[in-house]
């Protein structure tokens, strides 16, 4: 983590600082947003647009705080603004097939292959299951169950209520249940 004096030089834009704060959050940014779209090229542009942002935004950055939650918030709000942009309803018209070896590169590694290949099926099933989720609701359950977040903190970071990020959150999780067959209508 980075330093309450190391958080004050990236705000003064050092640049060395600015690759530490780069190098702390790329992974965990990146990751969000993949899980977010599911697709690592439209994750890597999210994640390039989120950075800029974060440059233009670095006075509103509060040192005595940890920044984690102000950059996810930041790249939630880029990954909304993508789902309403016209690029993503091209894009989703077409999956290219290296999503999936993407999608592999993410996976936890376990000893045995055996292991290894009902994790990966599993996994994949998960996230073809996520991404037919509605994109609100997908996004509330990835901040809450893959980052860490609270639903208060959710709420926050989105602008929404604690009920309707608990509303959304609970059917999210409905409709994931009912996409991998665990809840039968």
């Amino acid at each position: 983590m980075l330093s309450i004096a190391d958080l004050e030089r990236v705000r003064s834009r050092e640049p060395a600082a600015l690759d530490r704060f780069f190098d702390a959050y790329f992974d965990r940014t990146y990751g969000l947003l993949f899980r977010l779209s599911g697709s690592r090229w439209t994750a890597e542009d999210l994640t390039q647009d989120t950075f800029l942002k974060i440059h233009r935004a670095l006075d509103l950055l509060d040192p005595q705080r940890d920044p984690w939650p102000w950059v996810a918030t930041i790249a939630t709000n880029t990954c909304r603004d993508h789902w309403a942009s016209s690029a993503r309803r091209l894009q989703s018209r077409s999956q290219s097939i290296d999503d999936q070896a993407a999608s592999n590169e993410l996976r936890d590694r376990t000893p045995g292959p055996d292991e290894v290949a009902e994790s990966q099926e599993e996994a994949a099933r998960v996230q073809a299951a996520l991404l037919q989720v509605p994109d609100s609701a997908r996004a509330v359950v990835l901040l809450h169950d893959w980052q860490g977040f609270t639903h208060d903190e959710i709420a926050s970071m989105t602008g929404r209520s604690h009920a309707s990020v608990r509303q959304q959150y609970s059917r999210g999780l409905t409709a994931l249940g009912k996409l991998l067959g665990t809840i039968r209508s």
